[in-house]
């Protein structure tokens, strides 16, 4: 290929193909190169097809639920196998998606590996062709993160990927990790009757969230049947044939193990930034082979950009999506709202049932940092369409600053968290008030009342409480 682009893109997932929209909108030209699908790991192996995991699985565990009405449902016939395809086809359709998106706005996609091989370069391996550019963001992601002692042997020992392409799903199962990923998949599997142990060495399960809602999703899921073994290590692993043995070090130093057909290990991700020919081109990159990153997600390397999962930055696709924006705003000498994602301003969500979602300080945050603060919990239940509906597990925190009423941190549990969180974000965005937010009439019924009650908290002066 002889011809230059504005900016050349390694990567297609979140972060890359919408920086590509994004640098088309604004007159670039661009080039993505992408080695595997259209979509990246969120859109192939990660949030979509995870997400119609839980989907299928909140569905089949919903069947239960006819009895109430009299109806009993033979659940024997399950054909995993079908409920896997299931997913692939979905990834199939949004893979299309994504590339047909790329093509309308002009972008020109290039399969393939590619390596940064100077300032204004991108050699593409499987083509044999090197393009020219001006501009170079990186956007390559991230892969499950192998730990010594438990490596992936992608049969008894898994990762995340393993565990999305499985077609007949396992007895029982060891997770370790009880983080977003390990919590959904421990919802989708004991969903499916499979026995599940939730391991995770900090005091209580998802532990970068908010410990009170936490809880919730910690009670409804030993209600459940799943285990949960919390600051618990995993200290190691042995083959027992068919079988895998963990040995487990509680926090008083007691010893035990568990037993179960598989291992899944998501104890974290790290940065896909090997064999990129960042360190070559003079690009930063810390102990851990994250890129470190300034305004405008600027590497040390004038002209050299890296967004999402590779940076120090949270590591969620919208994330990567926001920071894509910025950097090509920044290459078409656009203003952007901002030179940086704010942590503060980004949502968190975990899509296990009940669903979690947050943003801002948490409650121990606060504490540790000492800030003051005004709290604010209102239980789900004592909004009427919880009880309706059947799902009156929840609650909604809220944490405001005592003299201005600032929120600082909002964080939501409970059924359809993750859509409900948005309506605390935009005020926070806005400088809204928690008074500007009760002040709003909420339908009713609707679980958003829960939001305008802990609103209301704030003040005193709750309703349903």
């Amino acid at each position: 290929m002889s011809d230059r682009f504005d900016v050349v893109i390694i990567g297609a997932g979140p972060g890359g193909y919408v920086a590509a929209v994004r640098a088309a909108q604004l007159g670039l030209k661009v080039a993505v190169v992408e080695k595997d699908e259209p979509g990246g790991i969120c859109l192939n192996w990660g949030c979509i097809p995870s997400k119609h995991l839980i989907h299928q699985a909140a569905a089949y565990h919903a069947l239960g639920e006819m009895e109430a009405v009299g109806v009993t449902v033979d659940r024997s016939g399950l054909d995993y196998a079908r409920v896997q395809a299931g997913s692939r086809k979905v990834v199939k359709t949004l893979t299309g998606g994504v590339a047909g998106l790329l093509k309308r706005n002009g972008v020109c996609y290039v399969k393939g590996h590619a390596r940064i091989a100077s300032r204004g370069r991108v050699a593409v391996e499987e083509e044999g062709t090197t393009l020219e550019c001006d501009n170079i963001i990186v956007a390559t992601g991230s892969r499950p993160m192998q730990v010594p002692g438990f490596e992936f042997d992608h049969r008894q020992v898994i990762s995340s990927d393993d565990l999305l392409a499985l077609t007949c799903l396992p007895k029982s199962i060891v997770v370790l990790g009880a983080g977003a990923i390990g919590c959904e998949f421990a919802y989708v599997l004991n969903c499916f009757g499979v026995e599940i142990t939730l391991v995770e060495a900090m005091s209580h399960i998802l532990p970068t969230e908010d410990f009170e809602a936490c809880a919730v999703v910690a009670r409804s899921f030993k209600k459940s049947g799943i285990g949960i073994r919390c600051g618990t290590r995993a200290t190691g692993l042995e083959r027992e044939g068919d079988m895998v043995r963990v040995m487990l070090e509680a926090g008083d130093d007691t010893t035990d193990c568990v037993t179960a057909e598989k291992v899944l290990v998501v104890f974290g991700r790290s940065p896909i930034t090997d064999d990129l020919g960042l360190e070559e081109a003079g690009v930063k990159l810390d102990a851990r082979g994250y890129v470190e990153t300034g305004p405008f997600n600027q590497t040390s390397v004038a002209g050299i950009y890296a967004i999402g999962d590779i940076t120090k930055t949270p590591a969620l696709a919208h994330v990567a999506s926001r920071e894509g924006e910025i950097a090509v705003e920044h290459i078409a000498g656009h203003e952007p709202q901002a030179d940086r994602v704010d942590p503060d301003l980004v949502p968190s969500a975990i899509y296990c049932e009940p669903q979690l979602a947050g943003f801002g300080l948490r409650e121990d945050q606060a504490k540790a940092r000492g800030v003051e603060f005004t709290k604010s919990v209102f239980n789900y239940i004592g909004a009427g369409k919880t009880i309706a509906i059947g799902k009156p597990e929840g609650l909604v925190k809220l944490l405001c600053d005592p003299d201005t009423g600032e929120l600082l941190g909002c964080h939501v549990v409970g059924h359809d968290a993750t859509e409900i969180i948005h309506e605390l974000l935009l005020a926070k965005q806005g400088e809204l008030l928690a008074e500007d937010i009760e002040s709003v009439i909420h339908a009713h019924p609707t679980i958003s009342e829960a939001v305008m009650e802990a609103a209301r908290g704030i003040g005193g002066k709750p309703i349903h409480a």
